[in-house]
């Protein structure tokens, strides 16, 4: 079992949603620390600071001020430090079109909001335990593409 926390970072602009993922992942049966994100910029200039750690998961909302998660998507891929980053996007949209280009630009997991806790406690603990596997056992993350 690894002795560390899972470490997960979240960027998106809406405080309730925000609140409603830490909340739900508080209950996802996985030791996590959570660094929430109001936009695209404050994330990436955590993740360009090389003093900071990087994260295990990043979740990304597409749909946010100053730098969307697109642009946050295309920067992390292109990045030699940070290309290999599980990226999960979370977003409110469901069109065919956010999905498949999320996933050419190099996303791990598309995740449409649910409304729902439940659904979103249930969603959020499969997306983890399937990347907790890939962290554990290093199996390679470029299959690990799942649209929920």
């Amino acid at each position: 079992m690894r002795p560390s926390p899972l470490h997960i970072l979240l960027a998106d602009d809406d405080e309730d949603d925000r609140l409603f993922f830490k909340e739900a992942f508080d209950e996802v049966k996985v030791k996590h620390d959570i660094t929430p994100f109001v936009n695209g910029v404050k994330l990436m200039d955590y993740l360009n600071n090389h003093d900071n750690p990087l994260p295990d998961m990043i979740f990304l909302d597409l749909n946010m001020p100053l730098k969307s998660g697109m642009e946050c998507l295309r920067e992390i891929r292109k990045d030699q430090r940070l290309k290999n980053l599980s990226v999960a996007i979370y977003s409110t949209s469901s069109s065919d079109q956010d999905i498949e280009e999320t996933f050419v630009a190099g996303a791990n997991v598309y995740i449409k909001k649910p409304n729902d806790f439940g659904d979103l406690k249930k969603v959020l603990s499969h997306v983890v335990h399937i990347n907790w596997q890939y962290i554990l056992d290093g199996l390679n993350k470029d299959s690990f593409i799942l649209s929920i």
